[in-house]
């Protein structure tokens, strides 16, 4: 019975299909039906992969801890340069009047007079301890000695 049921089935869907009225259109709905649903159903799983693929994104941004931003990547030249300033000049024992704080991409440069090479040092060494600071040049010199050039030394990293 039931192979009788398959055969009446496939006789009727034949005969629907190649019917020499009606079939070529009946053929053309049943394969644009067929691959509007394909389609629909690759663009659903698209967007449900990408929704998926957000949501562990975001899970993992919050669960991840954010490295902190470097300070050379949130300050400019010149505001590094003040940040310097601001730390070396702490106390009144350096001659803030004459020592000049430049910044070019990250890289202090010290100018000016200092009364003797300890307080030379100590202010390369506290302008490197500075977050953001890349490199140190101490263009400082001693009374009665000429004032070196950009040249003359080299960057000591921070």
């Amino acid at each position: 019975m039931l192979k009788l049921l398959f055969g009446a089935a496939a006789g009727f869907a034949a005969a629907w299909f190649l019917d020499p009225n009606d079939g070529t259109r009946r053929r053309h709905v049943l394969r644009d039906k067929t691959t509007k649903f394909a389609r629909k159903g690759k663009d659903e799983a698209v967007r449900k992969a990408d929704y998926a693929a957000g949501q562990a994104k975001g899970v993992a941004t919050k669960v991840t801890p954010s490295p902190r931003e470097d300070a050379e990547e949130r300050l400019n030249d010149p505001a590094l340069a003040r940040k310097v300033e601001s730390e070396i000049f702490r106390g009144d024992e350096f001659p803030k009047d004459k020592i000049s704080v430049n910044a070019e991409y990250g890289v202090i440069y010290l100018r000016g007079e200092v009364p003797d090479s300890e307080v030379m040092e100590t202010l390369a060494s506290r302008a490197r301890a500075v977050e953001g600071v890349r490199a140190v040049e101490n263009l400082t010199h001693l009374p009665g000695e000429a004032a070196p050039t950009k040249d003359e030394v080299g960057s000591s990293p921070a």
